[in-house]
């Protein structure tokens, strides 16, 4: 298998517990890949839902993916500043095709001021009986919510919107350039 590099375009794929799709985003750019994270950007992307509606991403987009965090990060370059939105997932896989993960529900949306929300809550009551989540996933994300939380309230990176203005300058550039 051909390992990303910077420039690669590639898609995303969020999946159920079940192995069931979730949701597909057609195109995201590579940004930078370390040991533990890869950063894609998109804009106006294509997203298709499991029942086949799909969607045009509206503002740009700098997302972090994790090899060892039990979540993912987006950051939503708005006109009126960043927002970001926090999936609790599996950490990510590349398999040649694209980048994938499991999506365990449980969202957190940041406001610009780093105001926050935990999301879908029920959605997560619902499925981990409907998927029977065994305790050890269960346990997982509750210590990685908790890591979430504490990265989200002192501005950890990704958390930091100098971080996110970077990543969106070299998304552009890559952009530009055709790479």
């Amino acid at each position: 298998m051909k390992p990303l590099k910077v420039g690669d375009t590639v898609q995303i794929h969020s999946y159920k517990h079940n192995k069931a799709l979730h949701r597909i985003w057609r195109s995201a750019t590579v940004i930078n890949q370390t040991d533990d994270c890869l950063v894609l950007g998109n804009f106006k992307t294509r997203a298709i839902e499991s029942d086949g509606r799909n969607w045009m991403t509206k503002e740009p987009a700098i997302c972090y993916f994790f090899r060892n965090q039990w979540f993912n990060v987006i950051g939503m370059i708005k006109p009126d500043g960043i927002y970001y939105y926090c999936n609790l997932s599996s950490p990510y896989l590349y398999d040649g095709e694209a980048v994938k993960y499991i999506d365990y529900d449980l969202d957190i949306r940041v406001s610009r001021d780093g105001t926050f929300k935990i999301l879908d809550e029920d959605e997560y009551q619902k499925h981990q009986l409907k998927f029977r989540y065994p305790n050890e996933i269960k346990e997982i994300l509750a210590r990685e919510m908790d890591v979430l939380i504490h990265m989200v309230k002192n501005r950890i990176k990704p958390f930091d919107d100098a971080f996110i203005e970077s990543s969106f300058e070299t998304f552009k550039e890559l952009r530009e350039s055709g790479k």
